[in-house]
């Protein structure tokens, strides 16, 4: 997807506008890398004190001129839903120059363990290999991967705080009609069903659709079951 992301992410926010507040932001010198940090929690949010524009924060540059810029944050594990989202944020959110932070919240697994759920849920292997394919899928865009143990709904409102995030992306999965009739929804539905009603930032879901029918299905506070084609 060519062009601004703005006019789409208005359209998802309902009209009620939505906020950049990210001050945090590497070296231009820093655009043929990505990085990889391992976090115990997080800290308190600092005082937001800079003008918006639009939903974006305006920044000077060394010529003395102003560039927007805003930092997109996407929940990963290693299910396929969860890479669709993160590859959705990438080209349909994200701009050059903007910051796409990759959050892995890994349980805690004892020392010399690789959990239940394989390897990828312990270590930061997943992370370090989805940050090096945006980075690879698109260059012009700032790559950063977290690794946090904690309490998954915990750890993405403080971090959504904490770095003053723009936008939260989820991957949703494809709905099973049986195990809905029997089982209600899914816990990890319910997860971002929990962050669209309580992040202070725009949040999306996104589920891929099959491949007969084609495009998203986006669902924010404002916006359910929006299907976008491209």
């Amino acid at each position: 997807m060519k062009g601004s992301s703005g006019p789409l992410l208005r359209q998802l926010s309902g009209g009620e506008g939505w906020r950049s507040t990210s001050r945090r932001w590497v070296s231009s010198s820093s655009t043929n890398k990505y990085y990889c940090t391992v976090e115990g929690g997080g800290d308190s949010l600092s005082e937001r004190n800079l003008k918006q524009m639009e939903g974006l924060n305006m920044y000077g540059n060394d010529n003395g001129g102003l560039v927007t810029r805003k930092r997109v944050m996407v929940a990963v594990d290693q299910t396929p839903h969860s890479k669709h989202a993160m590859m959705w944020a990438l080209t349909h959110v994200t701009n050059k120059g903007d910051l796409l932070t990759l959050l892995h919240i890994i349980p805690h697994c004892p020392s010399g363990s690789e959990g239940l759920s394989g390897p990828d849920s312990c270590s930061p292997y997943l992370a370090r290999t989805l940050g090096s394919l945006c980075k690879a899928s698109r260059p012009e865009v700032e790559v950063e991967a977290l690794v946090i143990q904690g309490p998954k709904l915990a750890t993405v409102i403080n971090q959504v705080k904490k770095l003053e995030v723009s936008v939260l992306v989820l991957g949703q999965k494809r709905p099973s009609p049986l195990a809905n009739c029997f089982c209600g929804s899914s816990s990890s539905e319910e997860f971002v069903e929990q962050c669209i009603d309580n992040v202070d930032c725009l949040t999306i879901g996104v589920r891929k659709q099959s491949k007969g029918v084609g495009g998203y299905l986006i669902n924010t506070r404002w916006q359910k079951n929006f299907w976008l084609l491209a």
